[in-house]
């Protein structure tokens, strides 16, 4: 090999280093977009990790599955699903001890924070206010999310690699409810809870947003719209949250193939949303080949596609084996033949430069 050579590979390797290396730059909207603190546009592309909603010790995977997603999947951004229970030891299998779960937390903010990669803390699962009973996925935020909120966001406040995403797929609500809160009855997820509807209290979303601004958070924040964050449409007319002290709000979507809907409507919704504010896609998954609406339409590379045409951020759902659509076949991290190998391969394209 010829030394210019060896000095070109040295050049890159240093590069590659220094990148690194360099601490990561906080995140704010602008405009419709997400820019650093620099004001650079940014894409976040990565995976959802699943397990610490439902278990406090993430089953003792979650730090491989995070390594994992950041340097063989290429992940820059990581999206942490949560339970406000389990954060305060109120998970059935943690009699009352928190620390251990805080702890990986934290272990697990401070690997993405070093290793070049964002994460958004997601509240994903709930109790309907009622502390160790419930816990699962519910209608809407209620006070103990705000107990939560009051919690974490001291902690991470202002640190550049963490996001919050204030509650995970709010649904069978009121526009004004999901802003403001109010009474709501609950429909269950029944993979996970009882069947009887729960009448409770809701807190609406702009509540949740004042309280991680008044522990003097200004990290950027995400919020789902309704019908399980893929309804922009209420946001777009008079429900935006009002943010005039942070480095405000992207609002996400869900976008999955059991939706009754062409990826082609889908596509028409996200441009008609991304035209007026900030959107991020923080949840999608699906098999590859024939889409439920159109069989001649390949859903999951059409998704694709277009996220990856429009530059819309993205974290697909989910790098466990049963959290499904599942990326992955096995606990060797094999991507899954019909979903998983195609968002690997979409990870592995560069990204757009800064």
């Amino acid at each position: 090999m010829k030394p210019n050579r060896w000095v070109y590979i040295l050049a890159l390797v240093t590069a590659s280093l220094k990148l690194q290396s360099a601490p990561l730059l906080s995140l704010k909207v602008e405009g419709t977009q997400i820019v650093n603190s620099k004001g650079n546009p940014v894409l976040l592309r990565g995976v959802n990790i699943a397990s610490l909603e439902w278990s406090s010790d993430g089953q003792g995977r979650v730090l491989k599955s995070v390594q994992t997603a950041i340097h063989d999947w290429h992940a820059n951004i990581i999206r942490l699903p949560l339970s406000q229970d389990r954060w305060f030891g109120h998970g059935p299998e943690q009699d009352g001890n928190y620390a251990p779960y805080r702890s990986l937390v934290a272990q697990i903010v401070d690997l993405c924070a070093t290793n070049n990669c964002y994460i958004i803390l997601d509240l994903h699962w709930s109790d309907c206010g009622q502390w160790g009973r419930n816990i699962g996925q519910h209608s809407m935020p209620d006070s103990n999310s705000v107990t939560f909120w009051q919690s974490m966001a001291p902690i991470y406040a202002n640190n550049p690699a963490v996001l919050f995403d204030l509650y995970n797929e709010p649904h069978d609500a009121t526009w004004d409810t999901w802003l403001r809160g109010g009474m709501v009855t609950d429909t269950p997820n029944t993979r996970w809870e009882e069947e009887t509807p729960i009448r409770y209290q809701a807190v609406g979303m702009q509540k949740l947003l004042d309280t991680v601004r008044g522990a003097g958070a200004k990290n950027l924040v995400v919020a789902g719209g309704l019908q399980w964050a893929y309804d922009f449409s209420g946001i777009l007319n008079g429900y935006q949250l009002t943010d005039p002290g942070g480095n405000g709000v992207v609002y996400a979507n869900h976008c999955y193939d059991n939706k009754k809907e062409s990826v082609n409507a889908w596509i028409t919704k996200m441009e008609w949303a991304s035209a007026q504010i900030p959107v991020i896609v923080t949840e999608f998954g699906g098999k590859s080949g024939p889409s439920r609406v159109i069989p001649s339409d390949n859903w999951l590379k059409h998704v694709l596609s277009a996220l990856d045409d429009h530059h819309w951020s993205w974290t697909a759902w989910d790098l466990h084996t049963t959290a499904k659509p599942n990326l992955i076949s096995d606990w060797q991290y094999t991507p899954s033949p019909e979903y998983g190998v195609f968002v690997k391969k979409a990870l592995a394209r560069p990204e757009i430069p800064d």
